[in-house]
């Protein structure tokens, strides 16, 4: 697949990436308008943050690069980790639990469908 023409990030969303994942599988490859309406069907807190980094991407894809809102679509779609912060929790016998509160990075690449 040919690199994406316009990209959007979230960084340091807190949310743990295996969640955000599973919601980015639904809307690769898809029409932009598609996918931006199966994200606002879709009542999670990753759905939320996804559509927001859409509607940015698209936004950036038709002020600064110029093209059609209707010929774009969801080429790549990823999401990486990010730091970790550790928090921890006294159990029993004076022992510590690690909590590890983990953060991702969510990022939308869009490119424009040839013909038509």
């Amino acid at each position: 697949m040919n690199k994406s023409q316009v990209y959007s990030k979230h960084r340091y969303a807190r949310i743990a990436p295996k969640k955000v994942a599973v919601v980015l599988d639904l809307v690769r490859g898809k029409n932009a308008t598609e996918a931006v309406r199966i994200l606002k069907f879709d009542e999670t807190k990753v759905a939320q943050l996804a559509l927001k980094v859409l509607q940015t991407a698209i936004a950036n894809a038709r002020t600064v690069h110029n093209l059609v809102e209707d010929k774009l679509f969801v080429s790549e779609t990823w999401v990486d980790g990010g730091p970790m912060q550790k928090r921890g929790r006294i159990v029993g016998r004076s022992n510590f639990n690690p909590i590890l509160k983990r953060t991702s990075h969510i990022t939308f690449g869009l490119s424009e469908r040839k013909g038509k």
